[in-house]
């Protein structure tokens, strides 16, 4: 297994956060320090205690809110049926990461359809709480806290991913264009994010979420790239190559919730 940090999110260091926020456009990071840690005062499990947020029922209540239910509790359970090892610092540290990313994705989605109306962002609003939930359940296996419990929308437990969300906001209220692009943009970073975590461990069942939030990235990141033809929007990838970028936006469907 691969345990080199430099492998791993590239949340994982100061620099490397505040590189990622400039290479986006949305300053310079300066707001947020970047680390695993951020410094703030913990109790004994590492976060802040306060209500436990599982399930949201009210992100997932469209045509496919069964269908994601189902497939969530199927996910769960094949969770709870893996044996429960210790986790290495940088598998802990990504499960961390990654339920705080898929949270931002839900909740800048939230903001932007009540700003614009644009279908996706509705739609792929409870998928994203699905990604979330997945995120918690591979948690509360190796008994690790939730890092967003009792957040709000809009709040985050990292200062640099509060100032990555309050950046992406800010973009995403000024037109229909710039919301598309904070979509393209998130689905992107999130699947070069899961790619990066992936590499970081050999645990079956957190590859398996892992790739499962991964496939549901990229039918995201389709979505805009729909929108992106429809409304004649320029967009330079930043964190997938362009070839990349190109094939995954122009390729088929896959079947995931």
């Amino acid at each position: 297994m691969n345990t080199n940090k430099k492998s791993c999110s590239q949340f994982g260091d100061q620099r490397s956060g505040e590189s990622r926020m400039r290479s986006s456009g949305f300053g310079n990071g300066s707001r947020g320090n970047g680390g695993r840690g951020n410094g703030h005062r913990m109790d004994q499990h590492g976060f802040n205690a306060s209500t436990n947020t599982s399930t949201e029922p009210e992100f997932m209540e469209n045509e496919h809110a069964e269908q994601r239910a189902a497939h969530l509790a199927q996910i769960r359970a094949d969770i709870a049926a893996s044996p429960r090892g210790l986790l290495t610092s940088e598998e802990r540290s990504d499960l961390l990461l990654m339920r705080e990313e898929e949270k931002i994705a839900r909740d800048v989605y939230i903001r932007l359809y009540e700003r614009w109306g644009i279908r996706p962002f509705q739609n792929i609003t409870g998928s994203e709480q699905v990604h979330m939930d997945a995120m918690l359940a591979l948690l509360e296996h190796y008994g690790e806290p939730d890092p967003v419990r009792g957040l709000a929308v809009g709040q985050f437990y990292r200062a640099d991913l509060q100032a990555l969300y309050d950046d992406l906001i800010n973009q995403g209220l000024r037109s229909e264009a710039d919301a598309v692009r904070v979509g393209l943009l998130i689905e992107e970073l999130d699947i070069a994010d899961l790619q990066k975590v992936a590499r970081c461990t050999n645990k079956p069942e957190i590859l398996a979420v892992y790739a499962e939030l991964e496939r549901g990235s990229r039918n995201h990141l389709r979505a805009f790239y729909r929108w992106k033809q429809k409304l004649a929007i320029d967009y330079v990838p930043q964190h997938l190559s362009s070839a990349e970028f190109e094939r995954t936006g122009l390729s088929a469907h896959e079947m995931c919730h």
